[in-house]
This record gives C-alpha cells, structure tokens and sequence, in this order.
C-alpha cells in the first residue's frame, strides 16, 4: 500500500505545464498499461487543449484545482473545482478555461 498527495502532485505538474511549450503535464499516480485501471493527474495552464480524441475505455474527469470544458460534438461541459465528469465514449476534447488539474481515471476493456 502507499500513500500520495494528490496536491502536491498537482503542483507539480502545475509547475511543469507552465514550463513547459505544450502547456501541459500528467503523471500516472496508478496503474499503467499493465493494468485495467489507470489513474494520471493532468495539469494545463490556461488556453491548453487536449485535442480530439477517444478514450481507451471508461473514464471520468475530476477536476482538482481550476475550470475546464470537455468537448464531444455539438455538445460540451463546463466543469470546476470539485466536480466529477463521466467521458463520453464519443471523439471529446479538453480545453482549460483557467489553470487547472484533473484526475483523469481510465478502466481499459
């Protein structure tokens, strides 16, 4: 068993998303691709996009710290601090609409 913050994680990453030109950063905190589930932290500065994509398998969002809007089709979330958001299975995107963090939590069929 082990024990993490998931602050300081986040800060962190945080600190490597500012420095870094894509303007974001994850750490896998559990799992991997050895795994069914995988847990990472995401940090985006401001204005940062995870582009169109698919999920590997079910996923839900959970904002640490900031706010983001998760994008599938026509239709799209605004989420903040504190709030849980199930991934739709449909092509989705992630812009940071201020700096933020997220747990991203994948279960892989």
């Amino acid at each position: 068993m082990r024990k993490l913050s998931l602050d300081a994680v986040a800060r962190e990453q945080m600190k490597h998303a500012m420095e870094n030109s894509n303007q974001r950063s994850a750490k896998t905190v559990y799992g991997g691709h050895e795994r069914v589930l995988r847990q990472s932290v995401i940090a985006l500065v401001e204005g940062a996009v995870m582009g169109d994509h698919l999920s590997p398998g079910e996923a839900t969002l959970h904002v640490l710290q900031g706010r983001i809007r998760l994008t599938a089709g026509k239709d799209s979330w605004d989420c903040r601090t504190g709030d849980l958001l199930d991934i739709p299975e449909d092509r989705h995107s992630v812009t940071a609409l201020e700096p933020s963090v997220v747990l991203l939590t994948v279960a892989k069929p």
